[in-house]
């Protein structure tokens, strides 16, 4: 595991805005890991859009098959996962031991971070390494220019100390690469992050996984 090397200059440090509420927009190209392209062209287009306000976040990933949410709130520890695709509608449930085991291969990770500026999507950033669970590194270009107070709303980036700009995971066959397209300081209503009462076929994380397995 790598540990952080080097700093922020000064001025970078005070110069850094740390902001409680904020919408982040990214664009994600989606490609197969064993060069099959029939498995990423339904996922082509797809969005990822991040909510955080307070303790609460959102993160809402829309492709042409559907849409996925994942709710949070640090504060209580409780999660929520809303997944809507071909008419069906799942709801599943996560404790905070449910959210730490659903990102345990980013759970705790240190970055090691170069010391030096490169554009990337027409943002300021700096380039973080880190090491996952699973022996393969991580690679996020970040802008050190502005931070969340809410340092839980992704286990990926709560060592952190910026924005993520650009990013790649691997989830099965395929790999993710997020691109920021836009920071937005509105104000998010409360609203975005109530959990539906009614409409969804509703399980617990523990019993998805059981599910999985069977």
């Amino acid at each position: 595991m790598f540990t952080l090397v080097g700093s922020l200059s000064v001025s970078h440090t005070f110069a850094q805005k740390t902001v409680n509420e904020i919408t982040l927009s990214y664009n994600i190209s989606i490609e197969s890991v064993n060069d099959k392209p029939s498995l990423s062209k339904p996922l082509d287009g797809a969005t990822l859009s991040l909510y955080i306000k307070g303790t609460d976040s959102r993160a809402d990933m829309k492709n042409s098959l559907g849409t996925e949410s994942n709710l949070f709130d640090s504060r209580s520890g409780k999660g929520t996962i809303l997944k809507e695709y071909s008419g069906q509608k799942l709801m599943i449930t996560l404790t905070r031991e449910n959210w730490v085991q659903k990102n345990q291969n980013f759970h705790n990770m240190k970055f090691s971070i170069e010391n030096t500026d490169q554009e990337v999507a027409g943002y300021k950033c700096k380039k973080a390494t880190a090491i996952l669970n699973g022996g393969k590194s991580f690679v996020v270009y970040f802008t050190a220019d502005i931070n969340t107070a809410n340092k839980e709303y992704n286990n990926s980036f709560k060592n952190l100390p910026g924005i993520p700009v650009q990013y790649e995971q691997e989830s099965g066959k395929l790999k993710f690469k997020y691109t920021l397209t836009g920071i937005g300081y509105e104000n998010i209503p409360d609203s975005k992050f109530d959990i539906p009462k009614s409409g969804y076929r509703v399980m617990t994380y523990d019993e998805n996984q059981q599910l999985k397995k069977g």
